[in-house]
């Protein structure tokens, strides 16, 4: 019988003490265990990575976003200098004879 308490206690101060250790981990920035790093850690490079990855990604966009179509009252080769001056039905004609 004195066993069973023995073995009932550790089993319920485990469990203490994972919910405690537990509860503390969710409290912690990811961001800032990643910069406690040191600069060599593979981690922290993947973290660095990504966050340019992501601004080059939204420098993109908005370079994109600037090139727009141009509205229906100008003609292309307007808005788009280096573009060869055709009509619409000439570059239809000009797709529909390439080989398929």
């Amino acid at each position: 019988m004195k066993k069973a308490w023995v073995i009932a206690a550790i089993v319920a101060g485990g469990a203490l003490l994972a919910r405690a250790l537990g509860s503390g981990a969710g409290r912690t920035d990811i961001g800032e265990r990643i910069a406690a790093m040191p600069d060599t850690s593979p981690p922290k490079w993947i973290y660095t990575n990504v966050t340019a990855i992501r601004a080059n990604t939204e420098r993109i966009i908005a370079l994109l976003e600037e090139q727009r179509p141009t509205p229906a009252g100008t003609s292309e080769s307007q808005a788009n200098p280096r573009a060869p001056n055709t009509t619409a039905s000439e570059r239809r004609r000009a797709g529909s004879s390439k080989p398929g």
